[in-house]
């Protein structure tokens, strides 16, 4: 009588290892594939978290390049800072310090921004605005990395929990527990930063001019 099954043995079915792969077709190692799934899994629920708890600064993918603003003045009513994240279009999370303002004003604006492209090379873009009557932002949020100045608050708050904010705009609020700043009024002279993003409700720009030069051409 021929031998029964070794209904015992558990081994992969034909044409498969132990690993999970098939060895004569050359499909996707299984084990390599979780390797390369947990990071995008990771995040994602990241993501979504973020999403959740409102954590997430620009209500749209940043782009790779930061860029840089100065301007020889701001007033604003209404601030509030506080930390958040930005995403990009690769869906990864860049850590930002928002500054909002319900109501801004700056004199001698000036925006930049350096691309480096093969073969030409640098590319700067600059924008001005404000020499004359200043720019008028309202519900102003900037998403920065790098912030200088002299500045003046008044009624300044700080280490204010991030959920209670609520002397800047409507939407300036971050996530709770996390250290947060605020004041009725803020007075910037020689401003310089450096940020992800910015977005207004309202950006009135006078006298705006806006070229593009060969080289690297910054604000600051």
């Amino acid at each position: 009588m021929a031998d029964s099954p070794n209904l015992s043995d558990t081994s992969a079915p034909p044409g498969r290892d132990g690993g999970g792969e098939d060895v004569g077709g050359g499909r996707v190692r299984w084990r390599r594939f979780a390797v390369l799934t947990v990071p995008a899994i990771a995040v994602t629920a990241g993501l979504g978290i973020a999403l959740a708890q409102g954590a997430l600064a620009a209500s749209f993918a940043v782009s790779g390049q930061q860029f840089k603003v100065s301007a020889t003045s701001l007033e604003g009513e209404g601030f509030a800072q506080y930390g958040s994240i930005d995403v990009n279009a690769r869906e990864e999370l860049i850590p930002v310090a928002v500054t909002a303002i319900k109501e801004a004003k700056l004199h001698s604006l000036c925006q930049s921004v350096v691309t480096t492209l093969p073969v030409v090379g640098d590319i700067s873009l600059n924008l001005t605005a404000g020499k004359k009557a200043p720019v008028e932002a309202s519900n102003l949020f900037v998403d920065a990395t790098q912030l200088s100045g002299d500045a003046v608050f008044s009624n300044i708050e700080i280490g204010r929990d991030a959920s209670t904010l609520d002397k800047g705009p409507a939407e300036a609020v971050g996530m709770q527990d996390l250290f947060a700043q605020q004041a009725d009024s803020v007075s910037i002279t020689d401003l310089q930063q450096t940020a992800w993003a910015t977005n207004a409700g309202t950006f009135k720009l006078s006298g705006l001019s806006m070229n593009i030069s060969k080289g690297k051409k910054e604000c600051f």
